[in-house]
């Protein structure tokens, strides 16, 4: 299989991850736990629920979904969403805070090498990443049989070493003005070889790395990864049912161009999408939904 595409066919490399919608059972209880324990605040009530992020920018959409099911651990769908700190300050600050909202929620913690994370799960059981990103010239850089790879590693990782080097007072009283946006997002999936065909053969990212058939991680512009895909939990899960859990992924690109090229790319892999112009609409093999717009 051909994992990586024609130059003129790759995602552009200033693309960024925009809003990730959450569909919810109780709106209230999520909420405050994102606005409590993550420092989020509600930018926007509107589309049956609530944005929250930081400043202005959206992170995260809630959209009130009562009536859904819990999706089972072994279905396709939300692994994590990530959210990227502009500091190490920042991140402790936030980590700290999450650790006293809710013990319980604190799910683990390992320098990746290109990074240095936090996990935690909301209370219906979204995964969280909070993490930092180490200067990309520290980032190595492999030739492997299946292309070039991002060196990256799950080592450990102390909070309270962590917060004995970063945490700061000023970084805890700042923390609801502290800059943080989405970094990446990781899907739970049926197969990596799907993932493959579906995410950089049509969609146009380019493979950062892999892991022995069980996950894979792609991204552009040389970023250690945008989105990543496993199978940990979800091996040849087949698509989604409509459930809480994830409802959409939002990218944005810097040019209509850029939504037309991928448009292009989508309905010459025989994938039916929603094309408004300035936004795409359409869904990866499990009915994982994704949105492409001008940001």
């Amino acid at each position: 299989m051909n994992l990586q595409v024609n130059a003129s066919d790759l995602l552009p490399a200033d693309l960024a991850m925009g809003t990730v919608m959450l569909k919810v059972g109780d709106l209230a209880k999520v909420s405050a736990y994102y606005r409590g324990a993550l420092g989020l605040e509600v930018v926007a009530e509107a589309d049956g629920g609530q944005y929250l992020g930081r400043g202005t920018v959206p992170v995260v959409h809630l959209a009130s979904a009562p009536g859904l099911q819990v999706a089972s651990r072994g279905e396709a769908g939300l692994f994590h969403t990530a959210l990227l700190f502009e500091t190490q300050a920042d991140l402790a600050a936030t980590v700290a805070t999450a650790a006293q909202y809710d013990p319980a929620a604190f799910v683990g913690s390992a320098d990746h090498l290109v990074s240095e994370a936090f996990y935690f799960t909301d209370p219906e059981g979204n995964g969280i990443e909070l993490y930092y990103d180490k200067p990309r010239a520290t980032w190595g850089w492999a030739e492997t049989t299946a292309g070039r790879e991002v060196q990256m590693a799950s080592l450990a990782l102390s909070p309270q070493a962590y917060f004995r080097e970063h945490l700061t007072e000023a970084a805890l009283e700042g923390l609801h003005h502290a800059g943080a946006g989405v970094g990446h997002v990781h899907l739970q999936v049926g197969d990596t070889a799907t993932a493959a065909q579906f995410y950089i053969d049509t969609l146009g990212f380019e493979r950062t790395a892999g892991f022995h058939g069980q996950a894979l991680f792609v991204s552009a512009g040389g970023y250690h990864h945008h989105m990543a895909m496993n199978v940990w939990n979800s091996r040849g899960a087949g698509p989604r049912r409509d459930t809480l859990g994830l409802g959409e992924v939002l990218i944005t690109v810097p040019a209509a161009d850029d939504v037309a090229g991928l448009a292009d790319r989508l309905k010459s892999a025989g994938i039916t999408s929603h094309h408004t112009g300035a936004e795409l609409r359409f869904e990866d093999p499990w009915r994982n939904r994704l949105r492409v717009a001008v940001g």
